[in-house]
């Protein structure tokens, strides 16, 4: 009744670990499940030179009613393989052997208890799950780390009322990150965090956040992208039911991961979530997206779109929600690149009690165009801003002793970004600066400034510019 489970023990040379034992029905707590073995080291030809696979690693223990369920053991690392002596004709050394997976986290108990955590995955090897929470209030537990190339584990799913979705754990290097854990469908609480991805090569994508519980629980944040040889792109926000949750930063390279979209808001009044940046790289990821306020929605504002990484675009900013809210606003260029548009205010020129301003367009960055403002409610609100064009870039310098005027040219300035039109009452969207032309021989030439926005049709002026 009130005992815990035993350990799991550890297996031996490539063998799986054993499994924790049940807690007693009342109170006790889940054994931890045993770590695998390690795979066996690979041998010289004709044998088998590859190495051995590592054990998996034992599951957790369920608890009883009120108790913890058990931690999932470690995977077994994988038989390192054989190495050819120098001067052989067959030169190859052995494969290493697959790192064992993770045990999965035991569940916890029905009315209050938390979920073990997963495992992690030996090298190469994928994490265990983290337990889900069966009960009335518990939060599922963290999903395990990968090995070297693999994911991570998936946190674990609250199923009462009022629990939070496990946070997924991270890939290892090369791997993808695991997703959050979802929220209770029935609920409350909040998605977990989708996991981050390792690093590597070529890095793996962040995860994406758990849905929040139906009646109020936010989306979990998308994980992060990993860095490497080519950026990995960040997860997507959670759904909620309040507020979307965050998209992923997305990860360096070069070529950089696009950021994660912001996850949708919540039916009524909830909020968009804001898109995740873009990474750095020589390609730059784009922004996310913002994403809309209230789906079905009455009130509620776009979400920000996200800034870019070198050369990328802003992400756009979200549409707010049908009734009330303002749109998102863009996000900004990366080096060279253009500005997100801002996103519309409630537009149905049929309810002339729709509230709300449109979103503001992102600036351009160096010789970038500026995003255009978003069109105002059908009701009453301002049109967005355009943004600002980028300056072009400044020409390169003549050496001493050359020709005359034989300095680089300047680039030309971007283009200013129009303000949004106003709907029925108020001003039009002032429009963006153009960016000024380089300096050089000969200058660039400056950009064109945007058109101002119109002002309503039943009252209101038209935008300037600036």
């Amino acid at each position: 009744m009130f005992g815990n489970g035993g350990n799991g023990g550890a297996g031996g040379p490539g063998a799986n670990g054993g499994n924790g034992g049940a807690g007693g029905w009342l109170r006790g707590n889940g054994g931890a499940g045993g770590a695998g073995g390690v795979g066996t080291a690979g041998a010289a030809l004709p044998a088998f030179p590859t190495g051995g696979n590592g054990g998996n690693g034992g599951h957790g223990g369920a608890a009883g009613l009120f108790g913890n369920g058990g931690a999932g053991g470690a995977g077994g690392m994988g038989g390192a393989g054989f190495n050819q002596p120098d001067g052989t004709v067959a030169g190859d050394g052995g494969k290493g052997g697959v790192g064992g997976v993770g045990g999965n986290g035991g569940a916890g108990g029905w009315i209050s208890g938390q979920g073990g955590d997963g495992g992690a995955g030996g090298h190469g090897g994928a994490a265990g799950k983290g337990g889900g929470n069966t009960g009335f209030s518990g939060t599922g537990a963290k999903g395990g780390t990968g090995g070297d190339g693999g994911a991570g584990g998936n946190g674990g799913e609250a199923r009462g009322l009022f629990g939070s979705g496990g946070n997924a754990g991270r890939g290892g290097d090369g791997g993808a990150g695991g997703a959050g854990g979802f929220g209770p469908s029935n609920g409350n609480g909040e998605g977990g965090t989708g996991g981050a991805a390792g690093d590597g090569g070529a890095a793996g994508a962040g995860g994406t956040g758990g849905n929040g519980g139906w009646v109020s629980g936010n989306g979990g944040a998308g994980g992060a992208g990993g860095d490497g040889g080519l950026g990995g792109g960040g997860g997507k926000g959670g759904a909620g039911n309040f507020a979307g949750g965050s998209g992923g930063t997305a990860g360096s390279g070069g070529n950089a991961g696009d950021g994660g979209g912001g996850g949708r808001s919540g039916w009524l009044i909830g909020t968009g979530g804001v898109g995740g940046a873009g990474g750095a790289g020589g390609a730059g990821g784009t922004g996310g997206n913002g994403n809309s306020g209230g789906a079905i929605s009455q009130w509620g504002s776009g979400g920000t779109g996200g800034n870019a990484g070198a050369g990328g675009s802003g992400g756009h900013g979200g549409a707010a929600g049908q009734l009330f809210g303002d749109g998102g606003a863009g996000g900004k260029g990366g080096a060279s690149g253009d500005g997100g548009k801002g996103g519309n205010g409630p537009i149905n020129v049929n309810q002339p009690q729709l509230s709300g301003w449109g979103g503001a367009g992102g600036d351009g960055n160096v010789g970038g165009t500026g995003g255009n403002g978003g069109a105002a409610a059908g009701g009453f609100g301002i049109g967005g801003r355009g943004g600002d064009g980028g300056s072009g870039g400044a020409g390169g310098l003549r050496g001493d002793g050359l020709p005359v005027n034989s300095d680089g040219e300047g680039g030309d300035g971007g283009a200013g970004g129009n303000g949004g039109d106003a709907q029925l009452v108020g001003s039009g969207g002032t429009a963006g600066v153009a960016g000024t032309g380089g300096t050089g021989s000969p200058s660039g030439q400056p950009g064109d400034d945007g058109t101002p926005g119109k002002g309503g049709t039943l009252f209101g002026p038209p935008g300037v510019v600036g």
